[in-house]
């Protein structure tokens, strides 16, 4: 299935500046346009979905490091895709709340208290479920997506918003906690949102994101092949570029740590940039020997990254 109405605005693309530093130097070439508009279906904008080898054309800011696409869609167009797009995740997504809560476990006892949290692409809400279970009150999330949120479980569904992030969402410090994970490579602007969630967050609150590190060892390796390069990714970040995104919102306490991510064997061949044939010989296999669902936790070069309103 294609996405229809959507197909056409991704063929009209739009230049742009470094959407950390507003740069315009875009010289340096990171990886040429991939893409076939015809082949974009309900799976090119869907979580954790195989790669299927398309990008918008990537270039390298040389003053703050960012990876970054341009020309891309407009905002309305990448909102209608996501809105439209594909969900079959639901058991990795509980692996990944887990994990995430895990990593965040001292910085949760550094905020003001556990009263207002709000999570940012929260798919059908397992993060959700989490900050529940670890005391938080006046809970929140948004999820663009409309079949992950169709699939969010009763005791979650009604605290998802299904949209965009947008202003407004939350009154102005009002929230301890904001996360993101996997999902600042997708948004349109990120240095918007974060000075948008910011404002969101109480004295002493704390924005966390998880993000992909194109500078890790395994990105490197893999060059372009690598998953996180990608059509959905409107930017990818390194170390240095993500904590220049959270400076520039005035957020201080900045850190970041990478974390090792956790999910069944049969999600990471998902994932390997194999051939379709091998890559389908892979996965049956796994399926028949019994070990697609075994957890494996593998060091993937994601970054846990954050940053403390003053």
């Amino acid at each position: 299935m294609s996405l229809g109405a959507t197909a056409k605005p991704l063929e009209e693309l739009t230049e742009r500046a470094c959407p950390i530093c507003d740069s315009r130097d875009d010289r340096v070439l990171f990886a040429d346009q991939q893409f076939d508009s015809g082949a974009l279906d309900e799976n090119a904008f869907a979580s954790r979905k195989r790669p299927e080898g398309m990008r918008l054309r990537l270039v390298h800011c040389p003053d703050c490091d960012l990876v970054y696409a341009s020309p891309l869609p407009s905002p309305e167009a990448l909102a209608k895709a996501y809105e439209e797009a594909a969900f079959d995740s639901g058991d990795e997504a509980r692996y990944a709340a887990r994990t995430y809560i895990e990593c965040l476990g001292d910085l949760l006892g550094r905020l003001p208290d556990r009263v207002g949290a709000l999570d940012v692409g929260t798919g059908e809400g397992a993060f959700l479920a989490e900050l529940m279970r670890h005391g938080f009150t006046e809970i929140g999330g948004v999820e663009p997506s409309s079949a992950p949120v169709a699939q969010a479980d009763p005791e979650v569904a009604p605290l998802i918003v299904s949209d965009v992030f947008r202003p407004g969402l939350r009154d102005p410090g009002s929230i301890s906690l904001l996360t993101c994970f996997q999902t600042i490579e997708h948004v349109p602007d990120p240095a918007a949102f974060v000075a948008a969630g910011t404002e969101l967050l109480k004295p002493g609150g704390i924005l966390a994101i998880v993000c992909h590190n194109r500078c890790a060892p395994i990105n490197r390796a893999l060059g372009h092949r690598s998953p996180i390069v990608d059509i959905e990714h409107m930017q990818l970040f390194s170390p240095r570029s993500v904590t220049e995104l959270l400076r520039r919102a005035g957020l201080r306490g900045i850190g970041y740590e990478p974390i090792r991510n956790r999910y069944p064997i049969r999600y990471w061949a998902r994932l390997a940039p194999l051939p379709e044939r091998l890559a389908a010989g892979l996965s049956s296999g796994l399926e028949r020997s019994g070990l697609a669902g075994r957890p494996l936790t593998v060091p993937v070069g994601n970054l846990l990254v954050w940053g403390v309103r003053a």
